[in-house]
């Protein structure tokens, strides 16, 4: 399978590069800004079928590089995972315009932009490309909401309506479209929202739930939006 990660090169992504790759039939575009950390995850996985590709998608202008970085080492998409995120933490009386433009093109835009540039690569295969839009419990509507979280929170609930929509919209190109809404897990993310906190949801239990997830859940699921979580936060 040609599968696609952004924001692989911490984390929930870093780890869950490393679980697709152990399959060796897997091919595993592993998209970050980080150059230095790709690399370290390609030396990681032994198989030699990682593939770093730095796309840094708070850059207005990314979209240019995406047929280098990405479609240079794949012809079609199997399965990709919207994973890359950026957060700030603020009251809303402190918060610049310029914090909400970066969370919101990193979080919001840059999926659009994304996947207008795979979409010709998608739905070619027997079975169906499936998009797995990875939200928060925060962008979940009626969910708790915690102070200093404004921005993050809303734009993680734009993801999940975009989901919703994108569905509708390709579901005849043999595309589905799913998204998981997470909860606490012990990230670089969730220490910057909730300093000193601590939680039990390691990042390799939580790829190991998106990998599983990705490889079957178009088979039961469209649109869905689905909420993956054991707490609160």
């Amino acid at each position: 399978m040609n599968i696609i990660v952004t924001g692989a090169s911490r984390g929930i992504g870093y780890e869950l590069v490393k679980l697709f790759a152990s399959d060796p039939k897997n091919k595993v575009v592993a998209v970050s800004r980080n150059r230095v950390k790709l690399e370290q995850l390609k030396r990681e996985c032994k198989l030699g079928n990682v593939y770093p590709a730095v796309l840094d998608f708070s850059d207005k202008d990314f979209k240019k590089d995406i047929t280098l970085q990405v479609l240079s080492r794949i012809s079609t998409v199997d399965i990709l995972i919207n994973n890359a995120g950026a957060l700030v933490n603020k009251p809303f009386e402190d918060l610049k315009i310029a914090d909400v433009e970066n969370v919101y093109r990193v979080n919001v835009i840059s999926q659009f932009e994304f996947l207008q540039a795979l979409l010709p690569y998608m739905g070619k295969g027997q079975m169906p490309t499936h998009i797995v839009n990875i939200s928060s419990m925060g962008g979940l509507q009626g969910s708790m909401k915690f102070p200093g979280l404004s921005v993050y929170s809303s734009s993680k609930a734009a993801v999940a309506t975009l989901t919703e929509c994108l569905a509708e919209e390709l579901k005849d190109r043999n595309i589905s479209v799913n998204c998981l809404m997470l909860g606490a897990v012990q990230t670089e993310m969730f220490e910057e929202a909730f300093p000193g906190e601590r939680t039990e949801m390691t990042p390799l239990l939580m790829a190991a739930y998106i990998r599983d997830f990705a490889l079957t859940g178009a088979n039961f699921f469209n649109g869905k939006i689905l909420p993956v979580s054991k707490s609160t936060p």
